[in-house]
């Protein structure tokens, strides 16, 4: 018998006050959470432009020790151009300028004279595509006043968030999420030890935040699939699966049924590891219709509500 997924005469009520509660926050703290998003992201195009000499001397070593300032060079175009619009303008690895971005890593298995030749045309293409009317020292050969550089920071940093709002949000909420998670948990006599254990070595009454669990593909292949939350019940007995818990959270619908296939995925792979015993839920905050409901219900994934977080407690935590 489940908790929330065989009982849809609720779930419309359920949705109302879910909508509510996330719409509650993000007027609470989004804004401010932006805002605190952009005063960093200032800070480190400050530093960037700082070592680059105000972008006067872009070179392959900057881009090779500080891989992630891609992105704020992206912005700092006329127009701003997209990952993949870099790549193609270059003629550079996707592969790299993607590694770059995301992992601020360079790919190990690049030859370096192939490496050092891609960051050059990165450099070269940054340059040349360089917005001069927010680095007006650029085209004008002058030294920059702290003025200028401070307001060219501030241009690119609001352009770095403007394109990254949605994640900005999104990780704010999981955050949020996960600590009302711990919170809860810990109230109830429940031990934090993500940074000290795996999932084949949790206790009763410990849990773990962001932990890899394995699984595996279709193909029987080993897969590591990250769980936001993996909980040992304290009444567990030797033999028992952890309650595995991922955060969900979304600011409008469309969204929602884009991704609901994610947790169908992970369930699966999870079931073709540990069989039909494994428990996966989902913590969920904002806009989740019925029809997303259904679907992850007809996979088998059950879910609590934030705004209901003592259903918690029916899956034996």
């Amino acid at each position: 018998m489940g908790v929330n997924l065989d009982k849809p005469g609720r779930w419309k009520n359920d949705i109302a006050q879910s909508v509510d509660l996330y719409n509650d926050w993000f007027l609470k703290f989004a804004p401010k959470t932006y805002r605190d998003e952009r005063v960093k992201a200032t800070k480190d195009v400050q530093a960037m432009l700082q070592r680059t000499n105000c972008l006067r001397n872009l070179t392959v070593r900057e881009l090779a020790e500080n891989p992630s300032i891609v992105f704020a060079l992206r912005m700092s175009t006329a127009p701003p151009i997209a990952r993949d619009r870099l790549v193609g303008l270059a003629d550079v690895s996707k592969s790299l300028v993607n590694r770059m971005e995301k992992r601020g890593q360079l790919p190990p298995g690049m030859k370096r004279a192939e490496l050092d030749e891609h960051l050059r045309r990165i450099a070269m293409m940054i340059l040349r595509l360089a917005d001069v009317d927010i680095f007006p020292w650029l085209g004008e050969a002058h030294d920059p006043s702290k003025q200028e550089v401070y307001r060219a920071a501030t241009i690119v940093a609001d352009r770095l968030c403007g394109a990254n709002a949605d994640p900005i949000v999104r990780n704010a909420q999981e955050r949020r999420q996960l600590a009302k998670i711990k919170k809860w948990l810990e109230a109830r006599g429940y031990q934090d030890m993500t940074r000290g254990v795996g999932v084949d070595t949790l206790k009763p009454g410990v849990f773990a935040f962001r932990l890899n669990v394995p699984g595996l593909k279709e193909d029987r292949k080993t897969v590591n699939i990250p769980v936001d939350a993996v909980v040992m019940p304290v009444k567990s007995k030797p033999a028992d699966l952890p309650l595995m818990i991922e955060a969900k959270s979304a600011g409008d619908f469309t969204n929602t049924n884009k991704r609901r296939k994610e947790e169908a995925t992970k369930i699966g792979q999870l079931r073709r590891k540990y069989g039909k015993a494994v428990r996966y839920i989902l913590f969920l905050c904002g806009y989740f219709d019925s029809g997303y409901l259904g679907y992850e219900a007809a996979e088998g994934i059950d879910w609590v509500w934030e705004h209901r977080m003592d259903d918690l407690a029916k899956f034996g935590l």
